[in-house]
């Protein structure tokens, strides 16, 4: 269950990211209006992709912070291009581990 949650929070993250980013592109970057309606499309399955956890919605947006970030630090080194510190890296394992604890308390109490 642990690797799947995760996998999915992973995609999920993508999809927002995405989803912001894109606008992004638009606003500063001089890109064109089109790019709003994937973008749109990407947020919206952000959203519907966090309704398949089968935790309280609370519990879910919590354990999803810790993929959240783990997986924008990724973005920023594979799409913008830039270096990651150690200092970016101990933060993300940080984050991920609080995602770990909180789902393998799913379903405990």
């Amino acid at each position: 269950m642990l690797i799947k949650t995760a996998l999915l929070f992973f995609i999920t993250a993508l999809a927002e990211i995405t989803g912001c980013f894109l606008p992004w592109l638009w606003l500063k970057k001089e890109g064109s209006a089109w790019l709003l309606l994937p973008a749109v499309a990407s947020l919206a399955l952000f959203v519907w992709l966090l309704t398949l956890h089968p935790a309280a919605s609370g519990r879910v947006y919590a354990a999803y912070g810790g993929v959240y970030v783990l997986t924008a630090l990724l973005w920023l080194r594979v799409v913008d291009g830039v270096k990651l510190s150690a200092w970016d890296w101990s933060g993300a394992v940080i984050a991920f581990s609080g995602m770990l604890i909180i789902v393998l308390g799913w379903g405990r109490g």
